[in-house]
Formats: C-alpha cells, sequence, structure tokens
C-alpha cells in the first residue's frame, strides 16, 4: 500500500493508469474511498498475486512501479525490469524494498531492506516527489509527519513490551496464531511510541513459525490489534486474546489499540506512532 497511499500523499495518483494495490481498512478514513477512485486498468492478477507481463504491456505506461523487486520476476509471470527497458517504460521500486525478492541483491541493499524504518517511508515519499516533480509537496508531507511525531509525549517508566498482532491475516495465511509483526519499520514505530516489539528483531520466517506455545510465553503489556479485513473487530479480537492469553499484563489491564495501513511503510506511519504511544501511556 506504500506506494498508492504515497502518491495520494502526493496528489498524483491522477497519473495512475492502473493500480493492483488496495487493502480493505485504512487508519485515514478517507483511503479506502481515495484508492477505489483510481483506475484498475482491468488488471487481473495471476496466482502469485502479481500483475501479467501481458496486462502490463497493454497498459503502455511510462512507468511502472512495484512494492517489491519479485515483482519484475519473469517466474512468477511478470515482466523483467529489462524487459520494461527495451519497450522504453521505466521501473522503480522503493529504495527500502529494492532487496526483497531480488534474485542478486546488492549487500548495500539486503541491508538497506532489514534497517527499514520511519525514515525509509520518507525516503519513499521524497523519491516519488522527484520522480513527479513535486519535491516541495513531498517535503511538506515528510515535515508535517515530523512535526506529529515530535508532538507525541515521552512515555515515562521502561519500555512496555508490544505485541503487534493480525488476528485475520493470520487466519488468510493458514496460520494458527495472528500474524505478529515484527522487525525493521515495526520495531522502529513500536520504540518511537515509547515500546519495545515482544518479538523484535525476527526475520519473517521465524514470525511466520510463531505458536501458540511462543505467544503464552511471552511476556506482552500492550496489545497492538491489526485490522487486515473491512469487518475486523478490534475489541472483539482483543478479547479472545486476553482470554487465550490471561497470563500477559495486557490481559489483566485490558490495554490494547488497533492500528492497519499506518503500521506499514508508507506516509501513515505518525498515526500509528500516536496510537501505540498512547496505550503505552495508558499501560503505565
Amino acid at each position: 500500500m506504500a506506494e498508492v497511499e504515497s502518491m495520494i500523499a502526493l496528489g498524483v495518483e491522477g497519473t495512475i493508469v492502473a493500480n493492483s494495490q488496495s487493502y480493505g481498512v485504512s487508519d485515514d478514513p478517507t483511503m479506502v474511498e481515495r484508492i477505489k477512485a483510481i483506475p484498475t486498468g482491468g488488471l487481473k492478477l495471476n496466482k502469485n498475486f502479481e500483475v501479467p507481463r501481458e496486462q502490463v504491456i497493454a497498459q503502455s505506461p511510462d512507468l511502472v512501479i512495484s512494492t517489491w523487486a519479485g515483482g519484475f520476476d519473469d517466474k512468477i509471470g511478470s515482466i523483467t525490469r529489462d524487459e520494461l527497458g527495451k519497450a522504453g517504460i521505466n521501473s522503480f521500486v522503493s529504495p527500502s524494498n529494492c532487496a526483497n525478492g531480488a534474485t542478486s541483491p546488492r549487500p548495500q541493499d539486503t541491508a538497506t531492506y532489514a534497517k527499514r524504518s520511519v525514515e525509509s517511508s520518507y525516503e519513499l515519499l521524497n523519491q516519488l516527489g522527484v520522480i513527479f516533480d513535486v519535491q516541495g509537496k513531498a517535503a511538506q508531507v515528510v515535515q508535517d509527519s515530523r512535526t506529529a511525531l515530535a508532538a507525541i509525549p515521552s512515555p515515562s517508566g521502561a519500555p512496555k513490551r508490544v505485541l503487534a498482532a493480525y488476528p485475520s491475516m493470520g487466519s488468510a495465511m493458514g496460520l494458527k496464531v495472528p500474524a505478529v509483526f515484527g522487525g525493521g519499520i515495526f520495531d522502529d514505530i513500536i520504540t518511537r511510541a515509547g515500546g519495545v516489539n515482544a518479538f523484535g528483531g525476527l526475520t519473517d520466517q521465524q514470525l511466520t513459525a510463531l505458536n501458540v506455545e511462543a505467544l503464552a510465553a511471552a511476556n506482552v503489556e500492550v496489545l497492538v490489534i491489526g485490522l487486515y479485513q473491512p469487518d475486523d473487530d478490534a475489541k472483539k479480537f482483543a478479547e479472545q486474546l486476553f482470554a487465550q492469553y490471561p497470563q500477559w499484563p495486557a490481559s489483566k489491564t485490558k490495554t490494547y489499540t488497533s492500528v492497519s495501513d499506518s503500521f506499514y511503510l508508507g506516509p501513515l506511519n505518525a498515526v500509528a506512532v500516536k496510537k501505540i504511544s498512547d496505550a503505552v501511556h495508558a499501560a503505565n
């Protein structure tokens, strides 16, 4: 969602001839409808949830943006960057994601991907600002976010241990526990909010391997419910997890909050930091 939401934030969504990014819910009450208003160009994703090369070429775009380097892999039916270049079409991947799915990532790209943070969201906005010649707007959007972050009061006491869990996403992935988010930008957002990620620093593979026992053993003082589908109910999800893991300090104090897309790379990170910070303060 980072790319289409960033383009909306920069006011350049009118340049999009076909968008395949969507999400069921947003921390910005206008975002879902604004994305729905963008043309899809009749795109139909393949079994790998990527746009087939023929559909890309049919759009005759000047630029193709992918959320990850793997989106340009012909092994999954996508068009490669070399093929796009030969057709006179430019391509772009967010700098922090250029190692994600790359067949031969450069060491510096791999390091950048592992260290994604809120600053990565700002870098994406500024890069898109250059591409679409709206550098001033990008600078303003970034500054507004920095100002919002600076206005969030620092919590007192030791950092609270925070669990970021997306229950309906876990179900969609076939997991027996909620999808748990950690590492990179997720850890950074929680740290900026005055917490520490209970499962911070883990790889994607380690996070998807988490089980009921691992969650039961965690010291969770603040629960962050991630919303994924339009009908997700944060209160219901929180109550279910509190009942399942009554030993958590968060279960005893009923301390939770909810986020959706603001927890990802994109223009809304300050919203996630503020929401989690409020919950951390409530837990003190």
